[in-house]
This record gives structure tokens, C-alpha cells and sequence, in this order.
């Protein structure tokens, strides 16, 4: 145990001995970690800002719509052809559905809001029934939803998201107080909790929602319109999504051979593009990495070799003195091992600094579980650049050795 000690010592030392050569060496080790480091923080915090936008739309809600989400290769001439969704929808779903406890209409626009003079431009108002806070289970900073009897009546009440109310009341309590949708007043009944942005694009807290009624005289009522669906709690999705279908195709009068002609959307669909997404950005880190990483134990095993060369006279001279073959193994291992690591560890703290820069486009973070993946490809790296050098150096013939010039 004591030789082998003093052989880490002596690589250590050797690693250090020549600087620059080293440092040149572990560039591409630097570059294989960071690439490593890098595209797992990214793709760690994709993930986390995917999962927060699928909260947001719910992994038990169905959307009943004209278009689906993603079109796959199919005619969108067939899809602009189908007929629009009707109010009544929703109504007769929850009569004849036992898997869906919520349903509502929803139409959509942009339209600028005031109050006083601050105005924003482009907010995305969602008009829809009473319904819509347990379907999207909305959470409120203050104030309240508003009621089935102001829906019925197209009460102009308004439910504001967080941003809203930052940029329209910054120093003030809005509630009870009156905003402006295309000239017409509403009274700000409640504010929603501030929920960030839908997949690091779409902010849900520049959002107003308005009752559906009062929204024809916005809108208009030929506006695309859609039904949001609230799937009852226990039941599976599919189980409640092949339901509406049936229930569906029956309120549209289609017979057994003819397609739907209508779609039901699900988070499952963003999920399926998002695999897709995260597989292509995997797959072109990996092959970076890879190459990195080659490029880097190339390195690594061409100056073990130069090492190994100029050091016979000395693997030599202690082999006649006793050393072991494993004991010269683990010491040109060792030395190996360490560019390696050391390599690695500068590739995660340049990394950590760059987590700062990632945050601006999404939640990133640097876990323990990469900073242990990333320690461990570096001395895998090392391991395998090294072994073969190192057991050069280890079945040397000591005489030999200690003759070579």
C-alpha cells in the first residue's frame, strides 16, 4: 500500500512538473465535460420548465377542437373544412359523460388593455363559462372567480393574470377597480397567482379572463371556438378521451365509416414533441462529447507514451531496485487519471459559471447527480487513455531500461 501511495505522490508531482503540457492536454477533456455538463443542465432544466407548462395545462384535461396541435402529415384543407365547436357542446358532453366533471367553452383574442393611462398592448383574453377555474384549477393572489349567475348575465367582470396587474396597478390594490377591453369596461374581480411562462414563451400572467357571454360583443360570435374538458378525478384519460369521442361523433351526426371530425388534444401531444426535441438536442451533445472526449484521451495516451520514454532510464532503476509491474502500472495510471480529473473539474466550474447565463432562457441548475456523472466519464477517460501506456511502462526489462538514452 505504501508503494502504491508513493506512486500516486510521484505522478501528482509529475502532472505539475510540466504545466503547460498538461493544461494543453486537458483541453479536450475540458471541453468533453463542459460539453457533458453543459447539455445536462440544459436538458435538466428544459425538463423543468416543460413539466411547469404542463401543470399549467393540466394532465387531466382534454381540449375539444377544430385543429389538432400538431399536424402529422395531415390535409390542413381538411381540417379548415370541419365545423367550427358549439356552446352547446360542453352542456350536452356533461350530460351524457360519466368521466368529466368541468367542462367550458373558451374563445380566444388579443386586444389591448387600459386603465387610466397605462396600457398594454396584445393581452391574450380568454373568454370562457364558470367553469374554467376548476378545469384549469386556478390559483388566486387576491379577489375571486367569477360566479355562474355573472356568467349567465355577461356580467363585465375580468379575473387579471399576475403581469397584468404589475404593469396596470403597480402601486395599487386593483379589485373593484374598472380596466378597458376595446373601449368597453370591466371590473377587476380577482388576480391570479404569477405562474411564469408556458414552455419559456407564452406568459399566462398576461392574461385576462371574461366571462363568454359579454365577450360577443368583443369577439363578435363566429370566433374559433373550443371546449376544455375536466376529466373526473381517478378516471384514466384515455378511458374519458374515447368517451367525448363517441359522444362527440354522435352530436355530429357521423356515421361508423366516416372520420372524426373533430380533435381532442392533450398535454400527451407536447409531450411526444418534446421527446422528439430533447432526443435531437441528446443526441448532438452526445456526438460532441464523444468527439471531445476522443480527441481528448488521444491526448492524454500520446503524452503518457512521450512520458513513458523519457522516464525508462527511472522505470528502469526502480524496477532493479524492487518496484513491482503493478506498482509502475498504477503510477502511469494514476498520472492519467489525474489530467483526466482535473480536466473534468475544470469543465464543471466553468460550467457553474455559465449556469447564470442559462437561467435567462430557462431554470437551470448544475445537480450533484451531473457533477458525479461528469467526474466519472473524466476518469473513465483517464482509465482507458492511460491503461495501455502504463502497461508498456510496467513490462519494461529493467536492464533495458536502465541502458536506454
Amino acid at each position: 500500500m505504501g508503494q502504491l501511495w508513493e506512486s500516486f505522490v510521484m505522478a501528482f508531482k509529475d502532472v505539475f512538473a510540466n504545466k503547460t503540457r498538461s493544461f494543453l492536454t486537458m483541453l479536450g477533456i475540458i471541453i468533453g465535460i463542459l460539453s457533458v455538463s453543459l447539455m445536462g443542465t440544459a436538458i435538466s432544466g428544459i425538463n423543468d420548465t416543460f413539466e411547469n407548462s404542463m401543470e399549467m395545462i393540466g394532465n387531466d384535461v382534454l381540449h375539444l377542437q377544430k385543429y389538432p396541435w400538431f399536424m402529422k402529415g395531415g390535409d390542413w384543407w381538411d381540417f379548415r373544412n370541419r365545423p367550427e365547436m358549439k356552446v352547446e357542446y360542453a352542456d350536452k358532453i356533461l350530460q351524457r359523460s360519466k368521466n368529466i366533471s368541468f367542462a367550458t367553452p373558451e374563445m380566444q383574442n388579443m386586444r389591448n388593455v387600459k386603465y387610466g393611462d397605462n396600457s398594454i398592448q396584445g393581452v391574450f383574453i380568454d373568454a370562457a363559462n364558470w367553469q374554467l377555474q376548476h378545469v384549469n384549477s386556478l390559483k388566486f393572489e387576491d379577489g375571486r372567480f367569477f360566479t355562474k349567475s355573472e356568467d349567465r348575465n355577461a356580467s363585465k367582470v375580468v379575473v387579471i393574470g399576475y403581469g397584468i396587474k404589475d404593469n396596470l396597478f403597480p402601486n395599487q390594490n386593483p379589485i373593484g377597480e374598472d380596466i378597458k377591453i376595446r373601449g368597453m369596461k370591466y371590473k377587476v374581480i380577482g388576480v391570479l397567482k404569477e405562474q411564469g411562462k408556458f414552455l419559456g414563451l407564452f406568459s399566462f400572467d398576461n392574461m385576462v379572463i371574461i366571462p363568454l357571454k359579454s365577450a360577443y360583443s368583443i369577439f363578435g360570435r363566429r370566433r374559433h371556438m373550443s371546449i376544455t374538458l375536466k376529466v373526473r378525478e381517478g378516471v384514466d384519460i384515455k378511458t374519458a378521451k374515447d368517451e367525448v369521442t363517441m359522444i362527440m361523433r354522435s352530436l355530429r351526426g357521423l356515421k361508423p365509416s366516416e372520420k372524426n371530425n373533430f380533435e381532442i388534444n392533450q398535454q400527451e401531444a407536447f409531450r411526444e414533441q418534446f421527446s422528439a426535441i430533447k432526443m435531437g438536442i441528446s443526441g448532438v451533445g452526445f456526438g460532441i462529447t464523444a468527439l471531445a472526449l476522443l480527441v481528448g484521451g488521444i491526448g492524454i495516451m500520446n503524452i503518457m507514451f512521450v512520458s513513458v520514454k523519457e522516464r525508462t532510464k527511472e522505470i528502469g532503476i526502480r524496477k532493479a531496485l524492487g518496484a513491482k509491474q503493478n506498482v509502475i502500472l498504477f503510477q502511469f495510471l494514476s498520472e492519467a487519471v489525474i489530467i483526466a480529473v482535473i480536466g473534468g473539474m475544470i469543465g464543471l466550474i466553468i460550467t457553474t459559471s455559465l449556469v447564470g447565463l442559462l437561467n435567462k432562457f430557462f431554470v437551470a441548475s448544475l445537480s450533484i447527480k451531473l457533477v458525479i456523472i461528469s467526474l466519472s466519464v473524466s476518469i473513465i477517460t483517464g482509465v482507458l487513455s492511460g491503461i495501455v501506456p502504463a502497461r508498456k511502462a510496467a513490462k519494461l526489462d529493467p536492464i533495458d531500461a536502465i541502458r536506454y538514452e
